[in-house]
């Protein structure tokens, strides 16, 4: 029923105007449109609906990903814009922030402003 449709990706944001730089400017996520309700931008095909809140407290889990070819060039692009990978105890990361997950997927996570978990996985 729903396989045949886009996915459409959601998050929130206390801070609008800081979701705008970081999402398009840092990210590079290409801005859409600014509705009452939400920031759009869209990536890779995927719209990206970033909602305008009063409050909210940022999940401890990931709430959006990106899939791609080579992480270390995307963390190492990120860092040099000053996001920085996030760290977890109990992960072997390494310098970058990279983990080596079992299944051979390389992963690391970063927050946005409003401190949603990111993240950024290689698959083998």
């Amino acid at each position: 029923m729903l396989g045949d449709f886009e996915v459409m990706a959601m998050t929130a944001t206390t801070q609008p105007e800081k979701a705008r730089a970081f999402y398009g400017d840092v990210l590079g996520l290409v801005f859409r449109e600014d509705t009452p309700f939400a920031r759009i931008f869209e990536g890779g095909g995927t719209t990206v609906r970033v909602q305008k809140v009063q409050s909210f407290v940022p999940s401890g889990f990931t709430s959006l990903g990106w899939k791609l070819p080579d992480i270390a060039a995307t963390v190492k692009a990120l860092a040099a814009k000053g996001v920085m990978c996030e760290r977890f105890d109990g992960l072997h990361q390494n310098d970058d922030g990279i983990w080596d997950s079992p299944s051979g997927a390389r992963v690391a996570w970063f927050k946005d402003p409003d401190g949603n978990i990111l993240s950024l996985t290689q698959f083998p």
